[in-house]
Order: structure tokens, then C-alpha cells, then sequence
């Protein structure tokens, strides 16, 4: 494979290890910002600012204009495709998303043929990064995976131990592979979308495949995820693709086997030692600060971030947090991260 020497996390990806890891945040782009917040204010509500290319543009690149990150990622919401394919979604403060739940009439009524057309702007937003960006710099697009979505789509919020989505995977599965289906089908043509939009690699976000039993994760979450890039592979032939199935665990090295995904993103509740152990070491990770500890800051931070860089040295490895920074997150916080990551 020939060196990607110009985006060094797009390199980490396609399996290149580098002399140190590049670097991202989940949820980079958000409220621990000042200036989001200001952008956000001049929309009317969240969904809108999703759907605003000059906006969207805006939010993405703020974080990179105040540290030395290595990936931009589209600024959207997993909960676009939902809201594509004719679901009532909104966003309510202090609430999070807020969806007209499914049964299995509301999942008959799904319209697969306006998603594309009702996703245009994020297209245009990812034109208008891939022109604004430095060459260096990788362009990260993304979508929730089938399971994850469903759950909100199902259980029409987020859910500790997802519930309803659950109960009814087993009560009605017909109606459930039914909705995967269309999930699976739409989500292969949003990231395809992407891709022709410029995104250099797009990322699955599985943030519940935790809370279910062999027999369930292999179903729900690494069947579609499977189905999804091979699906993709064949319009977009060799994606590179970011699986991250939060609370794995176990089954993280079934998952990547069975998914084909380039990298995979480890949780902050995974220990080094047991991705070591179990996954094979050309296989590139990401991942995985406990977002708490960015909070704290200080020397617990800075041991366990060189602890997480020393213990993926011999693999390629991209440096993240185990889940999404938080919006209590102190910005200097952020910059010294960023600092030990790129040097030290």
C-alpha cells in the first residue's frame, strides 16, 4: 500500500502507523465551545442547524481553528435519517431527541424515496468542507448504525438499556427486519452520498450495542453493520469505514471480523491489555479516553491519555476519547490533550 503521507489519520485507517497517533474528539464540534454556542443561537433549533450549509461549515471548522486536530467531522445528527425518512423528530433542551415513537404501521409509512432528496444539505455542507479544508487534513462523515437508530426510532428517546426497541425485536421480528432493512438500504446511500461529497472515510456509530445477548448482537448489530459495508464497497469501492460498537466488549473482534470495517473505535470501559489480547495487530483502533477525565484534567489525565498512547505504539492507532466530549469540558483542557498527543 502506498504511504497517505498528506492526512496522516486517513493513513491510520488504511493501516499506516505513525510515529504518533493523529488525532480527533468525538463531539468536537459543540457546547463546550463558546462560539458554538453562539452559532447555534441563530438557528431555531437543532435540526436546522444540521440543515444549514453555512452554519453547519461553521460549526465543523471551529474546533480546528483552536487546536491541532488531524480530522474534521461533518457536523449532523445520527437522528437525520429518522427525520429523512419521515419521522417526527425534535430536539427539546434538557430533554435530548424527542421521536414520534414506531409500531409496525408507522414503519409501513417510512418513505425511502425523499431521504436523499431531504439530506441535500449535508451533501452541500461536506462540498463545502472538502474545498475549505487543508490537504492534511482528514474529512470524517458518518451515520448511526441500524440498531442504534432503531432504538430511538422504536423507543422514541434514548434509553439506558433500549427497552422497547429490544422487546419488540423479539415480539415482532418481521416488522424489526423490516425496519432494518430500510435503514440499512438508506444508510448505504447517505454514506455513498458522502463519499461522492468528499468525506475521506466515514464513520458507524453503534453507541448501543451493549445490552444484548450473543444471538441479539449478532442480528441487530453486526449483521447490518456487514450488510452496510458491503453495501458501500460496492459504490464506493474500498471505503475506508470506522466501526464503533460501544460496550462490545467481548464481541469486538467478532464484530470487526464479521464487519470487514477498517479501524475500530474502543470504548473508554476496554482495556488496552484486552484489545491487545484479542484483536490482531495490524488492525488500526481509536480510541479511548474516558471523556471524564478531560473534564478533570491535570496529571490523572495526562498518565492515563500517555498510558493509552504507550499501550497501542505497536498498531496503528488514532487517538480519541472513549465516547463524546462533554459539555462541561474546560477548553484548556482540550488544547493540553491535544499538546501530549502531538508532542508529548
Amino acid at each position: 500500500m502506498a504511504p497517505v503521507t498528506h492526512k496522516p489519520l486517513l493513513a491510520t485507517v488504511l493501516g499506516q502507523r505513525q510515529e504518533r497517533p493523529p488525532i480527533w474528539i468525538m463531539r468536537q464540534a459543540g457546547r463546550y465551545l463558546p462560539e458554538y454556542r453562539q452559532t447555534r443561537a441563530q438557528t431555531g433549533g437543532f435540526l436546522e442547524l444540521c440543515y444549514t450549509p453555512e452554519l453547519a461549515v461553521e460549526v465543523t471548522l471551529q474546533p480546528l481553528r483552536r487546536f491541532d486536530l488531524d480530522a474534521a467531522i461533518l457536523f449532523s445528527d445520527i437522528l437525520v435519517i429518522p427525520d429523512a425518512l419521515g419521522q417526527s423528530v425534535r430536539f427539546a433542551t434538557g430533554e435530548g431527541p424527542l421521536l414520534e415513537p414506531l409500531d409496525e404501521k408507522g414503519i409501513d409509512s417510512l418513505d425511502r424515496n425523499r431521504a436523499m432528496s431531504h439530506l441535500a444539505p449535508v451533501f452541500e455542507t461536506l462540498r463545502r468542507l472538502r474545498a475549505a479544508l487543508p490537504a492534511e487534513k482528514t474529512l470524517i462523515g458518518f451515520c448511526g448504525a441500524p440498531w442504534t437508530v432503531a432504538t430511538y426510532m422504536l423507543g422514541g428517546r434514548g434509553s439506558p438499556d433500549q427497552w422497547t426497541a429490544r422487546r419488540f425485536a423479539l415480539e415482532h421480528p418481521e416488522a424489526f427486519d423490516k425496519l432494518i432493512d430500510i435503514l440499512v438500504d438508506t444508510s448505504i446511500d447517505y454514506l455513498a452520498g458522502q463519499f461522492e461529497a468528499g468525506a475521506d472515510v466515514v464513520q458507524l456509530f453503534e453507541s448501543w450495542a451493549l445490552n444484548l445477548d450473543d444471538a441479539s448482537f449478532a442480528r441487530q448489530v453486526m449483521e447490518p453493520n456487514r450488510r452496510i459495508v458491503e453495501g458501500l464497497r460496492q459504490r464506493v469501492p474500498d471505503a475506508p469505514v470506522i466501526g464503533f460498537p460501544r460496550g462490545a466488549a467481548g464481541n469486538l473482534r467478532r464484530f470487526s471480523e464479521a464487519t470487514g470495517v477498517n479501524a475500530l473505535g474502543i470504548d473508554f470501559a476496554t482495556p488496552i491489555d484486552f484489545v491487545n489480547a484479542h484483536l490482531p495487530p495490524e488492525l488500526p483502533v481509536q480510541g479511548n479516553l474516558d471523556p471524564l477525565r478531560l473534564v478533570v484534567g491535570g496529571e490523572a489525565m495526562e498518565r492515563q491519555a500517555r498510558a493509552i498512547i504507550e499501550g497501542f505504539a505497536n498498531r496503528p492507532h488514532i487517538f480519541n476519547l472513549g465516547h463524546g466530549i462533554v459539555p462541561e469540558t474546560p477548553i484548556a483542557h482540550v488544547e493540553r490533550l491535544v499538546e501530549l498527543v502531538k508532542r508529548g
